[in-house]
């Protein structure tokens, strides 16, 4: 029997990537058990968000590390609530995908309702950062899917993050697990790196998007410039590093995350500072 799988996001002006995210976790999951989040009631859901449990809120305040706390708060009360009803929920940004190897697995209700979730409270895919590689790929087209246009990916500490909240640990009469800013970490808690699933982050994956990004005013009177000069730096190098074999490096970044901890974050992934660049295998490309 499967078990039971919510998603929740919040979001602000969404656009395109939204439509791809309702897409995929509603393909998965179910729009009914997809929970969506608008920051701002100047925003207006779009049609395409129909079936899906939608809320529109007041705008959250602050800069962009209050605000990102905010959200967290938010949305860790929001999953507390659903972990009443469903086993595991899903907390992701709407440019995050989690997606188990279709070597393997059929479907992401599928690949949970296999695991161990025995001691666990938060689980977490392997992150990985799909770049533009600006010299050899052109912009996105809007219907296809991005994984099918996009070769490259960054195995990223950042996006190996503590997404997947179980019910079964959670709801044992410990505190509620709360979700640091942007699902990094969960609060006092470890997270369990699992095997043959993976966090592709298309916040890089199209180079005109960032560009439009740094210059949208609103976003930087809310602190947001420095990272996306940031994303913006990840083009050049994604264009300069050597391409490392999936097979290989997957495995080995998957362990080093699991062991490696930073000293000022015990409950975050560490990975040596390697910048380790991978080629997505084809088997991939038709998903999202």
């Amino acid at each position: 029997m499967l078990r039971r799988v919510a998603a929740v996001t919040m979001v602000r002006n969404g656009g395109e990537m939204l439509r791809r995210w309702v897409d995929y976790y509603g393909g998965q999951l179910g729009k009914d058990n997809i929970f969506v989040f608008f920051d701002g009631q100047d925003q207006v859901p779009p049609p395409f968000t129909e079936g899906c449990q939608v809320h529109v809120l007041p705008r959250t305040d602050g800069n962009v590390a209050e605000a990102d706390r905010a959200r967290a708060a938010l949305l860790s009360a929001v999953a507390s609530e659903l972990l009443g009803r469903y086993d595991f929920v899903i907390g992701t940004d709407i440019d995050e995908f989690i997606v188990p190897d279709p070597a393997k697995w059929i479907s992401l209700p599928e690949y949970l309702s296999g695991i161990d979730t025995d001691g666990c409270v938060a689980f977490s895919p392997l992150g990985c950062d799909v770049v533009q590689n600006v010299e050899c790929e052109a912009a996105l087209d809007s219907s296809r899917p991005v994984l099918a246009q996009r070769s490259f990916a960054l195995l990223s500490t950042r996006y190996t993050k503590a997404s997947i909240l179980c019910a079964a640990t959670a709801g044992n009469g410990s505190a509620k697990p709360q979700w640091g800013s942007g699902f990094h970490r969960v609060r006092g808690a470890n997270l369990h790196i699992l095997k043959d699933l993976y966090l592709f982050h298309f916040g890089c994956a199209n180079a005109p998007d960032v560009l439009a990004r740094q210059s949208d005013a609103d976003l930087g009177s809310r602190g947001w410039s420095r990272h996306l000069r940031k994303r913006g730096r990840l083009f050049k190098l994604v264009s300069r590093l050597h391409v490392r074999s999936w097979n290989t490096w997957v495995p080995r970044a998957r362990r080093l995350q699991s062991f490696l901890r930073p000293p000022y974050a015990w409950n975050k992934p560490a990975m040596l500072g390697l910048r380790i660049l991978v080629r997505i295998p084809e088997r991939f490309s038709r998903i999202v």
